[in-house]
């Protein structure tokens, strides 16, 4: 590659990402449709291999993504905004719990008799909010409904992402095989090799992780409930979306769990069914779920998933949220490509 090729390159990518920063908002549900266009293509695939022809596989996989999106609006919305109620009815005992058992506890084991907390204006708050934290999808549809525009903005994206979704999912393999063909032939087996990496590493992440995730979810949110906990939805469900961080699901939810048993049950007996719950869903994630889903396939860091979120968002709003996990999982492996040709290298040789 020619110098000026190298800077045409670097101006295009340049130009592509002032574009994006700029056309952020207008992008999120086409973005949204291409991801789920893109998890929905391996099962259209697999329909075609079948001898089903690719638009009834399309629309097979259609309705399926339809109809978990209309459970996810009509159902598990509701039930956790009811969580969110109950939990604010619940945050000023727990409050007092700490302002009165919790802290005095510290300062007894530890030694810190000048520790002093007062968590009055806390509770005082939380008393004030807690019924709108409650109501948060009426309040949210009270105030979009106050704006004719953003009204119709909000209806048009939500039209508009099940069309782009089908279209896209109807000629994935077309754009992928033109996107190719346009590639310049010098560099085109190297391009696919890296999107080939890419598509490995994010597909195991959104399609394996993802479902690891609502597993898991499923599991301490049932187990929860079996053992008679009000939040039990709530505390599952946060548990099990913050599991792609290894652990971190289970300690944040253990110990929010735990909590929550020794505010209703005031016993140590729920306290081992709590750990009992956390336990089974790591016995089955680390036998199961990850070995069947995911594999050793992802390979993105932890880390690296924790900070592109959150720089996502930074840069781009909640279309850098959706564009983070896509672009990291391609960072990664064109930084893993580099590492190799370093190693290569004669800059690399000449430091031996």
């Amino acid at each position: 590659m020619t110098d000026s090729n190298k800077w045409l390159l670097f101006a295009t990518a340049a130009l592509g990402g002032w574009l994006l920063y700029l056309l952020a908002p207008v992008l999120t549900p086409f973005l949204i449709a291409a991801l789920l266009a893109y998890m929905g293509d391996p099962l259209a695939d697999r329909l075609e291999a079948m001898r089903i022809s690719r638009g009834l596989s399309v629309v097979i996989v259609f309705v399926v993504l339809s109809l978990l999106g209309l459970a996810l609006l009509l159902i598990l919305i509701p039930l956790l905004e009811r969580q969110l109620g109950v939990l604010g009815g619940k945050l000023p005992g727990l409050i007092d719990w700490v302002q009165q058992s919790a802290l005095p506890w510290v300062r007894e084991r530890l030694g810190l008799h000048g520790l002093t907390v007062d968590l009055g204006t806390v509770k005082a708050s939380v008393r004030e909010h807690w019924q709108a934290a409650g109501g948060a999808a009426a309040t949210l549809l009270s105030s979009v409904s106050h704006s004719g525009l953003v009204l119709a903005g909000w209806v048009a994206n939500l039209l508009l992402i099940p069309v782009v979704t089908f279209y896209l999912l109807r000629d994935w393999d077309i754009l992928v095989a033109r996107v190719r063909e346009l590639l310049p032939r010098s560099v085109e087996p190297v391009v696919v090799d890296l999107a080939s990496q890419s598509d490995e590493v994010l597909g195991a992440f959104l399609r394996g992780q993802l479902l690891v995730m609502l597993g898991l979810a499923v599991i301490y949110a049932t187990g929860l409930w079996l053992v008679g906990l009000d939040l039990a939805l709530l505390i599952g469900f946060v548990a099990g979306m913050v599991s792609f961080v290894p652990y971190l699901g289970f300690i944040v939810g253990i110990i929010v769990a735990g909590i929550a048993a020794l505010m209703q049950f005031h016993d140590a007996v729920h306290l081992i069914y709590v750990a009992l719950v956390f336990g089974v869903g790591q016995l089955v994630e680390g036998t199961v779920l990850t070995p069947l889903l995911v594999g050793d396939r992802i390979g993105l860091h932890p880390v690296a998933v924790i900070f592109a979120v959150l720089a996502g968002g930074q840069l781009f709003g909640f279309f850098g949220v959706l564009l983070a996990l896509p672009a990291a999982a391609v960072i990664m492996v064109l930084v893993r490509y580099a590492h190799r040709r370093y190693r290569h290298s004669a800059l690399y040789g000449a430091a031996e």
